[in-house]
């Protein structure tokens, strides 16, 4: 069985530095430069706002459902099913949703949120 590696300890941590800005600030190591365009990930569009899966069923658009469990390696691995209609299958819908998304979807089903 290989060995496994160690994790290192940082050498501004070593070096007694308070953070690993002002080691790289020390060091004289500054931070990577970038192209003039920049190509951001949708994810990052909404940047510092948090955000939430919803995962739907496919047939009647509900989100009561669950991952089916059972015993057997492979067998229904990743499958999901609705407990609304019944339905079973792999192809669940996820939402990525905002704060404020989240709020007006669940006013909407009329939860009530605390």
């Amino acid at each position: 069985m290989p060995k496994k590696s160690k994790l290192a300890t940082p050498n501004w941590i070593k070096e007694g530095y308070d953070s690993e800005e002002e080691y790289n600030k020390k060091m004289g190591i500054g931070k990577k430069k970038t192209s003039g365009h920049r190509s951001v990930c949708p994810k990052l569009w909404n940047a510092g706002a948090k955000t939430f899966k919803i995962r739907e069923c496919p047939k009647c658009r509900s989100d009561d459902v669950n991952v089916v469990l059972t015993g057997e390696e492979g067998k229904n691995a990743g499958e999901w099913e609705c407990k609304k209609c019944k339905w079973q299958g792999v192809d669940i819908v996820e939402k990525e949703l905002t704060e404020e998304e989240l709020m007006k979807y669940l006013d909407e089903k009329g939860e009530e949120v605390i």
